[in-house]
């Protein structure tokens, strides 16, 4: 499989990847717990909340970004393990797009972490003494779709960390191959 190919392959991993996680992200969203006070017949009060789905749609869009990131950096060896990068500006690039998806990573998954925990946890029961100032909690709207921005953000960042990364090992290996003509060449002697 050629260097075109397989940058291609992981590409696509990537996009797809990061694409279901942000639409994961976005279901969370639509469908985030809501809850109504209810009154019981010995006058305590309790919320009733409809579907607990959003968490799992917020843990999903957690695994399948979690998936894209860990795809990438296994490829690319985290970028510390692998063959050195060219001296230049692909090098460069590369540096700043790895540490900004990292950052746009964690901010994406906790973002959706938290909204999965936030929207899980459900108050039950509380008595009459406090029905005053008593409201069902529920999770803020909008860190969901927090969590999708920075989704879409980490995509976009690890396609173009991808592809500096690319052409910076793939000169370093142009380059080696140069050098080792270049003394080979040397090599021969003179008559």
């Amino acid at each position: 499989m050629g260097e075109g190919r397989g940058s291609t392959l992981v590409h696509l991993l990537v996009i797809v990847l990061s694409l279901v996680a942000f639409g994961f992200a976005i279901a969370a969203e639509r469908r985030r717990s809501t809850g109504r006070i209810v009154v019981d017949q010995n006058n305590a009060t309790y919320c009733v909340y409809h579907s607990d789905v959003a968490t799992g749609y917020g843990v999903g869009s957690f695994l399948f970004l979690l998936s894209s990131e860990s795809l990438l950096m296994g490829v690319t060896k985290c970028m510390c393990f692998g063959r050195p990068l060219t001296p230049g500006g692909n090098r460069a690039w590369s540096i700043i797009y790895f540490v900004s998806s990292w950052v746009a990573f964690l901010i994406a998954e906790a973002c959706l972490i938290s909204g999965a925990a936030k929207n899980a946890y459900h108050t039950k029961y509380r008595g009459i003494i406090y029905a005053e100032n008593f409201s069902c909690e529920t999770l803020r709207k909008g860190v969901f779709i927090a969590g999708a921005v920075f989704v879409i953000a980490t995509m976009i960042l690890n396609v173009y960390y991808y592809m500096h990364f690319s052409r910076a090992t793939t000169q370093a290996a142009t380059a080696s191959k140069t050098n080792r003509a270049n003394s080979a060449v040397g090599m021969t002697g003179y008559p």
